[in-house]
């Protein structure tokens, strides 16, 4: 049976608490094109074949931020396919973003949702 993420692009998000740092770590370190990504406060890291990764500001400890997601088009349909596979979603109430039924509203940046695999790494699905 197919999964509602099977046609979803994957990507790799990583967490970085100091963004700046981070920044001129891949751009200047690691000599990596970066673009800025204005909605999410970070950047896209461009390396070959045309793969990029998220990375993101958070305060998040270590091991409890994104690290990898899925960009749907319809994420009500997406988290009730998943549900019904057994999927748990992650529950939010903290000043800067609450889940409703496991899906948080982020404004302009459009609705997300998280889930923790199989090895405790949280996943993101997002609706742009």
């Amino acid at each position: 049976m197919r999964s509602k993420l099977q046609d979803a692009p994957f990507s790799v998000v990583l967490p970085a608490t100091d963004i700046k740092r981070a920044h001129d770590f891949y751009q200047q370190v690691l000599g990596l094109e970066v673009e800025d990504a204005p909605a999410s406060g970070g950047f896209f890291v461009v390396a070959g074949k045309g793969t990029r990764a998220l990375v993101y500001e958070t305060t998040a400890p270590h091991g409890q931020a994104t690290a990898a997601g899925f960009v749907v088009d319809d994420i009500d349909a997406a988290v009730a396919d998943l549900r019904s596979r057994g999927v748990d979603f992650q529950d939010y109430d903290m000043p800067q973003m609450k889940t409703v039924n496991g899906i948080a509203d982020l404004g302009p940046m459009g609705r997300a949702a998280w889930f923790m695999d199989s090895e405790g790494n949280t996943i993101n699905i997002a609706q742009m």
